[in-house]
């Protein structure tokens, strides 16, 4: 199992059967979006810089609801939460994304904008990988970031959602902002991607993994 960072919210998984592609994006943002492919594009969220799937090509399946689904052996779980920490009345719902493939289970937390239920974090089980937005403004920020971070206790954090020079029309808090708040200065790696072939490659305390983005 082998994910990529595009940038922004957007990454892409390829599994042995199956690539899947989150939260597209379009490109008034600032970043470009690659041309990709994939089976399956999972979109958190209908704003703009999250809905782009008409961006990728060759998919049979466009998951935009909440719900499990499952294709070529792997499970994906939508559950709904919100884009704000007022039950949606600011900017809506957000659906996270369970995913099991390869034997590894991916959480991609879209733009989730409060702490999670003790009820959603029963849902989810154990989290291998999890990705997710840092910058706050639209999203949970740093600090909060941290304590869903507490409260999941993934092996791997992958941060997205935070402002870059190339944003453009939103204002995020930065990565390092979120880095200072975890504390964890010896336990990052910087990587252009990130392999993973079984659970037994996963760190025995939690790490941080800062993707280089390739759009």
């Amino acid at each position: 199992m082998e994910i990529t960072f595009v940038g922004h919210s957007c990454f892409k998984i390829k599994g042995k059967d199956l690539n899947i592609v989150i939260d597209p994006y379009d490109s008034q943002i600032g970043y470009k979006l690659p041309k990709m492919d994939a089976d399956v594009v999972l979109v958190s969220h209908d704003h703009f810089d999250h809905n782009g799937a008409a961006g990728v090509s060759g998919y049979k399946l466009l998951v935009n609801t909440a719900g499990e689904y499952e294709v070529s052996d792997v499970i994906i779980n939508g559950i709904q939460t919100f884009h704000d920490d007022k039950n949606g009345s600011e900017r809506g719902s957000n659906i996270i994304y369970s995913i099991d493939i390869d034997g590894i289970n991916l959480l991609h937390l879209g733009d989730l904008g409060h702490e999670l239920s003790d009820s959603v974090i029963e849902k989810l089980g154990t989290v291998d990988v999890l990705m997710i937005p840092v910058g706050g403004t639209y999203t949970i920020d740093a600090e909060t970031a941290a304590k869903v971070i507490s409260s999941i206790e993934p092996s791997v954090v992958i941060p997205m959602h935070y402002q870059t020079p190339d944003l453009k029309g939103i204002e995020l808090g930065s990565l390092d902002k979120f880095l200072d708040e975890m504390g964890v200065e010896n336990n990052i790696k910087k990587l252009d991607k990130f392999k993973l072939n079984s659970k037994s490659e996963l760190p025995d305390d939690t790490e941080i993994v800062v993707l280089s983005p390739s759009h």
